[in-house]
């Protein structure tokens, strides 16, 4: 069954629920990535690292609107465009005329969930420009015309068997669960479209204000392609990605890598500070930086901040007993799920009740704070925003009392 994302919460919550094979997948890898977290930080001294992990975010949403400034200098510096974005309107506007100004046709994406928040490749595609998504999991849920119901793990709700049944629909594959076989059958596609693309859209794990360069974390390699083979490279990012200095980007590669996936470091890590330099013969020959504010002001100034501390590892989501019996597309329009996108998602929107569901979306086990690598007190956030939902008389009684304790 396919959970309808458009349908009313309770709707959403019944089609998971009795969904057997999605529970079963969804609690098969939370659980696996859980473990693999478990082991990565129990081999350091991880409150130490989540203490400094935590200082690093605080420091950068602290000094947001002069980070912001020296980021616009420093890239500047070295040579990228930089644009400003309120909203996803004006991020999207902003991407499509860089495209259609130099006459862009196809265009190859890194993973990012920023770009799938403000809906990027369907304002692309609506324009006559075709958009491939590098990350082979993005690739699948694009196949199946589906969000990502993970931070990390996009294709966390399928199996094996799905992707097979994709694959040899969507691009002829013979039928094999071997998972070399179907990663092999997404490669040949993919190679192809990054030597012939005319431009490459990436997210960004961290903008370093200080030397104006744009960190991605990968582990295939794909963003390293995607930010170095096409002509224009474009960089979609939040403003609340910023960090102060390279230290700091590398203290939280370190807690990303471990929390998300249970590496010691990701595979790579892909460090861009502007386009092709005279003489060189790789790299981008424009680099474009699309700085997307989309509802996170509103967040730092509601007195929500700490919620644009959060670094996208889900490791919330790999702990949450909620997320982890109904699964991402449960919480509907979003790619923020779990308890942290229980907190930004109603945040972002036009008004907490657009999405005021989702903050009752939690036990409050506490289990999320205890894992989350920069110490974001998400149960606390969840229980005042539940608290601002109840002042809008926007709740049932039953949430009401889950309020009251």
């Amino acid at each position: 069954m396919k959970i309808d994302i458009g349908a009313p919460y309770q709707t959403r919550i019944q089609q998971a629920l009795a969904d057997t094979d999605v529970r079963a997948a969804v609690e098969k890898a939370t659980g696996r990535l859980a473990e693999r977290r478990e082991q990565a930080v129990g081999a350091i001294d991880n409150e130490r690292m989540r203490v400094h992990a935590r200082a690093a975010r605080e420091e950068a949403i602290r000094n947001l609107p002069s980070l912001l400034e020296q980021l616009e200098h420093t890239l500047t510096e070295n040579g990228s465009v930089v644009h400003w974005a309120r909203n996803a309107a004006e991020a999207n506007r902003i991407v499509l005329d860089i495209a259609q100004e130099r006459g862009v046709e196809s265009a190859v994406k890194s993973k990012s969930m920023t770009t799938e928040e403000i809906h990027l490749n369907k304002a692309l595609e609506a324009s006559g420009i075709d958009v491939v998504e590098t990350d082979l999991g993005e690739y699948i849920i694009q196949l199946a015309d589906e969000p990502p119901s993970h931070l990390v793990a996009p294709v966390i709700h399928k199996r094996a068997q799905d992707i097979s049944d994709l694959f040899q629909q969507r691009l002829g594959m013979e039928p094999s669960l071997d998972a070399a076989v179907m990663c092999d059958t997404a490669r040949a596609v993919l190679r192809q479209r990054f030597l012939t693309t005319d431009m490459g859209i990436s997210g960004c794990n961290f903008a370093i204000a200080e030397t104006g360069t744009i960190c991605l974390i990968t582990n295939e390699g794909n963003g390293r392609m995607v930010t170095s083979f096409p002509p224009i490279h474009v960089v979609i990012a939040g403003i609340e990605k910023i960090v102060a200095t390279p230290e700091d980007a590398l203290l939280l590669w370190q807690a990303a890598s471990r929390n998300a996936t249970g590496q010691d470091v990701s595979v790579y890590f892909s460090m861009s500070s502007g386009p092709r330099r005279s003489g060189h013969p790789d790299g981008p020959e424009e680099m474009h930086v699309v700085l997307v504010d989309n509802g996170r002001t509103s967040v730092l100034e509601s007195g929500y901040g700490d919620a644009l501390l959060c670094i996208r590892c889900g490791a919330c989501q790999d702990v949450c007993p909620v997320y982890r019996e109904i699964g991402g597309h449960a919480y509907g329009r979003t790619p923020y799920s779990g308890p942290i996108g229980s907190v930004l998602t109603p945040l972002m929107a036009d008004d907490v009740g657009a999405a005021r569901d989702l903050p009752f979306a939690s036990s409050l086990c506490g289990s999320c704070r205890d894992a989350c690598p920069v110490k974001i007190d998400l149960p606390r956030l969840l229980l005042e925003l539940r608290s601002e939902i109840t002042d809008l008389g926007s709740t049932t009684i039953a949430e009401e009392v889950a309020v009251r304790g």
